[in-house]
């Protein structure tokens, strides 16, 4: 990365922000949103930092396939699943989102 991991987290958190209630992004959406789909990794960095869970809504960050992370720093994949449950989020099994009904499409 050439710019500063600041103001590169910086942007991937306004990016988080966007993603309504009862959708998710994935790691690659974000990236590209924020301006580099080869961030997908760095998006993970930034979440796993996140200094606001409350107004930056990591948890509704999954990979490519829909799957919660195992490490979610905030309490683990089960948290991550009750957060998107209570937002509404149908999954496919028990780590799985629902990526063709719930996943929002994000433009850069």
């Amino acid at each position: 990365m050439s710019e500063n991991s600041g103001s590169v987290f910086e942007k991937i958190y306004e990016v988080v922000k966007k993603i309504p209630r009862g959708k998710v992004a994935t790691y690659g959406q974000v990236a590209l949103a924020a301006g580099n789909p080869r961030w997908a990794r760095v998006v993970g960095y930034a979440l796993h930092q996140n200094p606001d869970p409350t107004s930056i809504p990591c948890y509704r960050v999954v990979n490519r396939d829909g799957r919660v992370s195992d490490a979610f720093v905030f309490g683990g994949a089960n948290i991550q699943v009750e957060l998107l449950k209570a937002d509404g989020v149908v999954f496919l099994d028990d780590r799985h989102v629902d990526l063709k009904n719930f996943r929002c499409e994000l433009i850069p």
